[in-house]
């Protein structure tokens, strides 16, 4: 006797519904607000959280979110002195700094439309004038979930700092102690917003890109990187590093006439945009960098060693200062002083630093304290949420999941290897 067909078995492929709601707010002025925003809604994303991500440029008043960005642009690449007094005078007059408070709090009715949309659990900025803004509708009871200021640059600023945000975050220790130090203001290290690639380069692949661009491997590489705006003597730069011995390859972006003038010096590598920056920086053998943002944090993920040279005003030299009083990077001042710092920083070597996971200290903001510790291994896979959902943030259940998330620690780190 035949069996009777078997019936069709249907697979739904459902997403599971998220268990909490984040909103992050970013900055389009250059690359390093965007990207650490964009890592941080994918982390948490895969931890089965709903992540909105905002251009805080889009809710100012018209007009201001191009001031903003060709101001930048145009005042550190052609009037670098006026960007150095600007970023001083926010630092020290509290005139301009009310100014400031001004243009933010004319996003402040956009924002409050964005943090409607959904039962948000916290607020997250990567953007100064964001938290700004944030800061001020926290202090008036017109925010009433937690904001969270990360710092994407190694200098903490005033304008990153405001006493309505809850949580100021850093990427590294040597900044949240510069910022308690200058500003009082309770910090804490958290580590970086890269992507995970940036510590997968295939073994081999540097020697392989070496081949690939011609350069001699018996020689010593130098990548050069300029932001994603490519700001700052970079040409000039390429000359000193090539004068002290080592190959300078140059990151221009999409920039192609600082690629010529990059092209026209002798023995230098000019590459236009690329998608492999991760793959470079296992090429190099230091980082010449002159603005410590996004590429230097990478380049800390890597384990690659760093030089602070022709910093670009402002933040870039603010930001050289902390990395060489941290001893992260060595701050070449002037020309003479590059090649001794090179030396330094090449025979510092590769290390491979042990850096925190923001979305781990995401986390522990939003699990219920009452949560078991199968749920919150659960949670960290991105496998299901917690039977109860998220609650309201009170001191004891942060404090309470912070304790749990670190006994836990070494025993994930067991799992994974």
């Amino acid at each position: 006797m035949l069996n009777p067909p078997a019936e069709p078995q249907v697979v739904l492929d459902v997403e599971p519904e998220p268990w909490a709601s984040v909103l992050v707010v970013s900055g389009s002025v250059g690359a390093g607000h965007d990207g650490a925003a964009n890592e941080l809604a994918q982390r948490l994303r895969a931890l089965g959280v709903h992540v909105d991500v905002e251009d805080h440029l889009s809710a100012l008043v018209p007009g201001a979110a191009l001031f903003l960005r060709q101001g930048y642009t145009q005042s550190v690449g052609r009037v670098p002195a006026l960007f150095e007094w600007l970023f001083g005078v926010l630092e020290d007059s509290r005139f301009w700094r009310c100014l400031l408070a001004l243009l933010c709090r004319t996003s402040c009715w956009r924002l409050q439309r964005w943090s409607r949309r959904r039962p948000y659990s916290l607020v997250v900025s990567t953007y100064p004038l964001a938290s700004q803004a944030l800061g001020h509708l926290r202090e008036k009871g017109r925010l009433r979930v937690p904001v969270v200021t990360y710092l994407c640059d190694p200098a903490a600023h005033r304008s990153w700092i405001h006493p309505g945000v809850d949580h100021h975050w850093t990427v590294t220790e040597a900044t949240a102690r510069q910022g308690r130090r200058d500003y009082g203001t309770p910090m804490t290290a958290v580590g970086p917003l890269v992507p995970e690639r940036f510590t997968q380069v295939p073994a081999g692949r540097g020697a392989q890109l070496r081949r690939e661009l011609g350069i001699d491997p018996a020689r010593k590489v130098a990548l050069l990187v300029a932001g994603s705006l490519g700001l700052g003597d970079v040409a000039e730069s390429a000359a000193r590093v090539a004068e002290a011995g080592l190959v300078p390859m140059v990151l221009c972006g999409r920039n192609e006439e600082l690629r010529a003038q990059v092209s026209a010096v002798p023995g230098a590598v000019a590459l236009g945009w690329r998608s492999d920056v991760h793959e470079l920086l296992s090429a190099a053998d230091v980082l010449v960098q002159n603005a410590g943002g996004l590429s230097y944090t990478e380049a800390l993920v890597a384990g690659l060693p760093a030089v602070s040279y022709r910093c670009i005003p402002g933040h870039g030299r603010a930001n050289a200062a902390v990395l060489e009083g941290a001893r992260l990077a060595p701050w070449a001042r002037t020309d003479e002083e590059l090649a001794p710092a090179l030396r330094s920083a090449l025979a510092r070597g590769r290390r491979a630093p042990q850096l925190g996971d923001p979305a781990e200290a995401v986390l522990a903001l939003l699990v219920p304290a009452d949560a078991s510790a199968v749920e919150l291994v659960d949670l960290r896979a991105g496998r299901r949420r917690p039977a109860r959902g998220p609650r309201p943030l009170r001191p004891g259940r942060v404090a309470t999941a912070a304790l749990v998330s670190a006994l836990l620690a070494p025993v994930l780190a067991r799992r994974s290897s």
